[in-house]
């Protein structure tokens, strides 16, 4: 499994971002995906998760009620979008894809994108 992860940039305090992350090989092989994030000097931290019919969703505190997680599976890929965005917020952004949706009770799935950069100016 590929993942490739789009969207990242620099945007001013209270403002949007939408990441994108395509899957390619393998994946009838993945049952969930999620987005996490790791800022400078601290540990990689999980954003938030989806089942692969996206029906289930979870997030960290810390998003809840500005970011919004989902998927198109037609196209095999996954968005997160961001509002309200804060300077806490600035970190590299990674995408992550599991064979189970426990996985993001844990360490999170095997597949990993390369990480795209989101940088919040206050």
């Amino acid at each position: 499994v590929q993942l490739v992860e789009s969207g990242g940039g620099l945007v001013q305090a209270g403002g949007s971002l939408r990441l994108s992350c395509a899957a390619s090989g393998s994946t009838f092989s993945i049952n969930a995906m999620g987005w996490y994030r790791q800022a400078p000097g601290k540990r990689r931290e999980l954003v938030a998760a989806i089942t692969s019919d996206g029906r289930t969703t979870n997030y960290a505190d810390s998003v809840k009620g500005r970011f919004t997680i989902s998927r198109d599976n037609a196209k095999n890929t996954m968005y997160l979008q961001m509002n309200s965005l804060k300077p806490e917020d600035t970190a590299v952004y990674y995408c992550n894809a599991a064979r189970r949706y426990d996985d993001y009770d844990r360490v999170g799935g095997a597949y990993w994108g390369q990480g795209t950069q989101v940088t919040v100016s206050s």
